[in-house]
């Protein structure tokens, strides 16, 4: 790969070298022990060292061991006869000398007074003589003005070479180096330079170097066979050519292997992962005791290697095996493929397993016993792995003669793919081959043309196109007998759970309840009830998207205990199933059931398939995280389903996940940031769809809780009024409308529309009525009727209501919530009951602000709390006011955002103190010092002691973190 001299993620080993280097110039020798596995670097690394001790002026000498053929002592002969050609000097007696004759006569020709460098790469590969020299050489002092630098695989390297390597270690005369695979960052850095990859960003980098386990020459393999690592290491034959081409290097390494070797390594390779013994043999043809043989000569070289005592194979890295598979000539893999076909079907293997030797058959030409495996293979992967099911879908209809499966059978194989291919996210091409089925001549027999509607309106509605779905599904839906025939027939349950999760989306749940509620009952009867446990899962969204929570919660936990008793592979609808129950539960606050479904839905939907269900549960999670105080976690579940949505071209996805990513900074964030997230929020809602309900609805709302936190009430309650229908919000879903009343009355209070403030007010309780006061939605009730209790000169029912809907925060474990709620209440407690009273619940309101890192709160809590000790706005006489109105005082911010050691750090870092001089003041050490200020950092929102300075000491904006993006 080019550049690799100057490969990112290095610095600690380029420092290193240059260490040695400096050494070698001071007239210090060593011997630099540069170890790692195959195409971590070490070469280049090599080159770098060479070209930096050349431009010092030391002699560089080089040399690569050449292996079991090579001559005594070949390695170090090559280093001194190709590039020592002083005349004056008599040559070692390499053919009449012993060890201690040879080492003398060395150490007399490494005297020049720039020192000399030599480089043996290879070194694993050294003949025995190379080695014994070297090891007498590591129990001596080394020469002063000698650096030698042995780059090896330790794995194939000599073990009493290695003992002597670590012994030397011990004295200090072996400075030892060893590449790590590389970062994630690193490799970020790499991409933009590789033309096959000209989009590189974050996600995409951690999946390459997970799929490259980090190794540059792995990753470059990689590249060359195309930018997908959702698809490695399984990959088409159409990437073989360019994977053959940027393999040279490592073939040619594979072409010195014996006959007999490369056999049982091309047996191994037909196989696939993980591989043993006895299979390698039958599929190879040869002896056990020979193909032992063979792969302990292979894991000598380090291709293969063992999984554990239980005596599973593998190759150095997947990519090896697929090497090894592309150069295999045709005919031999056609053989070797049905040997392990066969081999398989004897041990009555699963057809997932035995369908990727099916495949290999079906491109030689064998469709007869190719084709069957294929198709219950594809049903076994559709799940976990859908691209690969599509793929074994389409060569089966495109080998198969016509007259091979009736139409029926081949209108069924025909739907399947379409479905493997919109759970892989290939959602157009999904939507011609469904478009395709619709349009067979003579038109489709029942039930397939069921079948291929339900199809059909899946994949408009994962593309956005609701108007066409409901259209589609209409002709069917609207003609259903009703009641609906039991059992329902598994066409319709398909249909009408397709049809339930358009108007989820849509925002129209209400619509499709009773549907709902009937296709439940009705499937119910069948046997297995699968599509029952789907359709009542539908059934119990609708009512708690409704805000049905008495007749929601018991099907709910019914739903719960029928899901966690199925396995992730039923049916192929596990993700959408479990993002609906993990949404319901969110709606009727069974927080810990829905987090542990929507994390169970994420597993099941990964690997680069499902994403648009992915989506659903990492915006669940997201809502989720923030709620518990996880802003972290929050913020990076909702930059991933932003992510995805833009990966799938979904904007109302993206759009939402921008306003959660918003919701989530509002509180992580220090206010001065205030601007840029509401930037972030606009630009959400701005992204969704007008009039698509649910994801358009929810950003609404998140829009307006921020514009209230971040100090603008008056587009709060404009956001509310304009974007959710009016003041009965009747847009919004009514789940969530004791919390949106809330926000209006609060907003309305602050903008002196008490008319308003007591309507939202009324309206928050009577909602909070309506779903059966559960416990988030009424202390959002709660809240709204605290605020206006004041308002109208009740303070000791004020601080009543807010210190009710705070505990019932706390007892949610929703800290950020909870914080808000006490910080924002106490001028209401402190006039109620005194300035003492109100300190005491905001002590510990700050306290779960700094375990969260909700950093806003912290300033917050800081400032009310300097104002009631102070007398100041928020005391008693005083009303509630807008904090990010008052002027922060950094003694306060200190107090309330740092522990006692973290205050002393930060006010000896802002006078300009370095953390040497730091850690002897305060009797620590620089590491501790350094630990201290990252979290000092981190809390205050700052990236630099200057910021920090001018934080603490100085006026104006301090710096702080990046934009946001």
């Amino acid at each position: 790969m080019a550049g690799l001299s100057v490969l990112p993620g290095r610095d600690e080993e380029r420092a290193a070298l240059a260490r040695a280097v400096d050494g070698l110039c001071a007239g210090n020798g060593t011997v630099l022990d540069l170890a790692a596995d195959p195409g971590l670097g070490k070469t280049s690394l090599l080159h770098l060292l060479a070209r930096t001790a050349a431009e010092r002026g030391a002699t560089v000498l080089r040399a690569r061991a050449e292996g079991p053929s090579a001559k005594p002592y070949q390695v170090f002969r090559d280093a001194l006869e190709n590039g020592d050609h002083r005349p004056d000097t008599a040559a070692p007696p390499w053919d009449a000398g012993d060890d201690r004759d040879l080492l003398r006569a060395l150490r007399d020709r490494w005297t020049d007074p720039a020192g000399t460098v030599l480089l043996l790469d290879d070194f694993h590969h050294c003949d025995p003589a190379s080695a014994r020299l070297t090891e007498r050489l590591l129990g001596e002092p080394p020469p002063d003005r000698l650096l030698l630098v042995l780059a090896h695989r330790p794995r194939q390297t000599p073990p009493a070479l290695l003992a002597a390597l670590d012994g030397a270690k011990q004295t200090g005369a072996v400075l030892r180096v060893e590449p790590a695979p590389l970062t994630t960052a690193a490799v970020t850095a790499l991409l933009p330079a590789a033309a096959q990859f000209p989009d590189a960003d974050e996600h995409r980098a951690e999946r390459l170097r997970a799929a490259s386990g980090g190794n540059p020459r792995i990753l470059h393999l990689l590249l060359a066979a195309g930018p997908d690592p959702d698809r490695w290491p399984e990959r088409t034959d159409a990437a073989a050519g360019p994977l053959l081409r940027a393999a040279a290097p490592l073939l040619a390494e594979l072409d010195t292997l014996p006959a007999a070797v490369a056999d049982v390594l091309a047996a191994a390779a037909v196989l696939g992962e993980p591989f043993r013994l006895g299979d390698v043999a039958r599929v190879a043809g040869e002896q056990t005791d020979r193909t032992a043989d063979a792969l302990a000569e292979l894991a000598r070289a380090d291709l293969v290697r063992s999984l554990g005592p239980g005596g599973d194979l593998a190759f150095r890295h997947p990519v090896l095996g697929r090497l090894v598979h592309h150069r295999l000539n045709p005919g031999l893999r056609l053989n070797a493929h049905r040997r392990a076909l066969a081999l398989l079907e004897a041990r009555g293997a699963p057809a997932a397993a035995r369908a990727r030797h099916a495949e290999q058959l079906l491109l030689g030409g064998a469709p007869a016993e190719a084709l069957p495996v294929l198709v219950e293979g594809a049903a076994e992967v559709v799940v976990r792995s859908p691209a690969t099911a599509a793929r074994w879908l389409r060569a089966a209809l495109e080998s198969a003669p016509a007259d091979t499966h009736d139409a029926r059978t081949r209108i069924g194989l025909a739907l399947d793919r379409c479905r493997a291919l919109t759970a892989a996210g290939r959602l157009e091409q999904a939507r011609a081959l469904g478009h395709e089925i619709l349009r067979t001549p003579g038109g489709l027999p029942e039930p397939l043309d069921v079948q291929a509607l339900a199809v059909c309106v899946g994949v408009e509605r994962l593309l956005g196109r609701y108007a066409e779905a409901d259209a589609m599904a209409r002709t069917v839906v609207d003609r259903l007998p009703r009641p609906l025939p039991a059992p329902l027939p598994a066409a319709t349950a398909d249909l009408v759970l397709d049809y339930g999760l358009l108007h989820a989306v849509r925002g129209t749940a209400a619509e499709v309840r009773a549907l709902a509620h009937e296709g439940a009952a009705a499937a119910s009867a069948a046997p297995a009830g699968h599509d029952g446990t789907a359709l009542r899962v539908l059934a119990a969204f609708c009512d708690s998207y409704a805000g049905d929570f008495a007749l929601a919660e018991p099907e709910i936990e019914r739903c719960g205990r029928l899901v966690d008793a199925r396995p992730d592979t039923v049916a192929g609808r596990a993700p959408d199933v479990l993002a609906l129950l993990g949404c319901a539960e969110l709606y009727v606050e069974r927080f810990t059931d829905a987090h542990r479904h929507l994390s169970r839905g994420l597993a099941t939907a990964s690997g680069g398939a499902h994403k648009h269900s992915a989506v659903n549960h990492l915006l669940g999670l997201s809502i989720l995280d923030q709620w518990a105080g996880r802003l972290d976690p929050a913020q990076r579940h909702a930059r991933e389903a932003e992510r995805l949505g833009t990966e799938i071209g979904a904007p109302d996805v993206v759009g939402l996940a921008m306003a959660m990513r918003a919701s989530a900074l509002l509180w992580a964030a220090p206010r001065r940031r205030t601007a840029e997230v509401l930037a972030l929020a606009e630009q959400g809602l701005r992204h969704t769809v007008p009039g698509t309900g649910w994801w358009a609805g929810s950003a609404v709302g998140l829009l307006a809780q921020a514009r209230l936190v971040g100090g603008d009430p008056a587009a709060c309650l404009r956001t509310l009024l304009e974007e959710s229908g009016g003041e009965d919000l009747h847009l919004l879903q009514p789940a969530a409308h004791p919390s949106l009343f809330a926000l209006m009355t609060t907003a309305a209070l602050l903008c002196g529309d008490l008319d308003t403030a007591r309507r939202g007010a009324r309206a928050a309780d009577a909602a909070a009525e309506r779903l059966g006061r559960p416990s988030f939605q009424q202390s959002q009730a709660d809240r709204a009727a605290a605020a206006m209790a004041f308002v109208e000169g009740d303070p000791a029912r004020a601080a009543e209501l807010a210190l009710r809907a705070a505990r019932t925060l706390r007892r949610l474990r929703m800290p950020v919530q909870y914080a808000w709620t006490v910080i924002a209440a106490a001028p209401v407690l402190a006039q109620a009951h005194g300035p003492a009273a109100a300190l005491g619940p905001l002590d510990e309101a700050l306290d779960a602000a700094r375990a969260c890192g909700a950093l806003r709160l912290c300033e917050d809590g800081a400032r009310a709390r300097a104002a009631l000790t102070a007398g100041g706005p928020g005391s008693p006489g005083g009303s509630p006011a807008d904090p990010a109105a008052d002027p922060v005082d950094p003694a306060a911010v200190l107090g309330a955002l740092l522990s006692a050691r973290e205050r002393e750090v930060a006010e000896l870092a802002a006078d300009g103190l370095p953390s040497r001089r730091i850690a002897e003041r305060l009797v620590l050490s620089p590491r501790t010092v350094d630990t201290h200020l990252g979290s000092i950092y981190r809390k205050l929102g700052v990236s630099s002691r200057s910021a920090l300075a001018r934080l603490l000491h100085g006026p104006g904006d301090p710096a702080g973190r990046g934009p946001i993006r």
